[in-house]
């Protein structure tokens, strides 16, 4: 024994003493102009509208996530292939597309919320504010860079490749999000070759209307898709996103086809079908070469805000405009 206590000291001494544990190292990512720091990754996520929720499982982490907002907008049929199980597994903590109330927000005790804008984080209409959620310990992570309106403005495709690394890095799974990231850029890569050459086709996309017409300017997401997937946005012209538009101005347009936000339920409410709406602007547009050959592509709402649905809508809207090049 005392030649065992004598070797224990004498290790001591030279240095050979078991090492202390190691605190594991905070990492600390940019959004929104703000730095967030982990000292390890969430465990209780709450997501806000779905494009949120469907960023984060096709990174593979359902199990991180412990509450979110309803999403029913377009019924069983509106959720990506394999994602309406993890959804139906996971607590409903709103009955609508937004974060609930503050008091019930603060009492989920999350670690991390993610969303796609600023709305659900309005004080005015009673919800918890990003500093409020921060001080609570739930830092606030917002996709696409859609801080404030004139950032939304600049958003682009590309802005989901940034979202998707520093989520890897949040939440320790940069293996995951790196092969992700490779994958969609194959898929934007093979639609840039596909197009390559071909005519730019005129779209218009809308969401409906007979006048005001509400569609999309030459700022912003949807246009950046619509370029991406080979089409020239007949309203690149104005500076606007999710706009309302003259009567004039739409029928001028001569749009060569139409894409129609695609949901029928909204915040419980019903809302216009795709059709209806299509019917509605074709009939502003009734000259236009998109309305003689009711040339129409509904998009999914959540396609248009910022997420991982972005890229394979932007294959999707290449398809409809250029199938001659997708035939082989």
């Amino acid at each position: 024994m005392k030649r065992l206590l004598v070797l224990a000291l004498l290790l001591t001494a030279c240095g050979h003493a078991p090492a202390a544990p190691v605190a594991p190292k905070a990492i600390s990512v940019q959004n929104c102009g703000r730095t967030l720091t982990f000292d390890q990754p969430p465990a209780k996520v709450v997501t806000g509208y779905q494009p949120s929720l469907e960023t984060l499982l096709a990174l593979g982490l359902q199990d991180r996530i412990v509450g979110r907002t309803a999403f029913e907008e377009n019924g069983p049929d509106g959720f990506l292939p394999g994602q309406k199980a993890a959804y139906d597994t996971i607590t409903q903590i709103s009955p609508t597309i937004m974060l609930p109330q503050k008091e019930v927000m603060l009492a989920q005790g999350a670690d991390f919320v993610i969303d796609n804008g600023q709305s659900s984080f309005d004080a005015a209409g009673g919800y918890a504010t990003v500093d409020e959620l921060q001080a609570a310990g739930a830092p606030v992570f917002i996709l696409g860079n859609w801080c404030s309106p004139e950032e939304t403005l600049k958003s682009t495709v590309e802005q989901t490749f940034t979202d998707l690394r520093n989520l890897g890095i949040v939440f320790g799974v940069q293996d995951r999000a790196e092969k992700l990231i490779a994958d969609l850029q194959a898929q934007l890569a093979d639609v840039e070759k596909r197009i390559a050459g071909r005519p730019k086709v005129k779209v218009l996309a809308t969401d409906g209307g007979t006048g005001p017409v509400t569609a999309y300017g030459g700022a912003g997401l949807m246009n950046q898709m619509i370029a991406k997937a080979g089409g020239e946005n007949v309203l690149a012209a104005t500076r606007a996103d999710y706009s309302e538009f003259s009567v004039e101005q739409v029928a001028a347009s001569n749009p060569e086809a139409l894409l129609v936000l695609d949901y029928v339920v909204y915040d419980g409410k019903a809302a216009a079908t795709a059709d209806t709406k299509a019917s509605d602007v074709l009939g502003v547009a009734k000259n236009s070469p998109a309305a003689q050959a009711r040339r129409v592509l509904p998009i999914p709402a959540a396609a248009a805000h910022p997420g991982y649905r972005n890229i394979l809508a932007v294959v999707e809207i290449a398809k409809f405009l250029h199938p001659d090049a997708f035939a082989r």
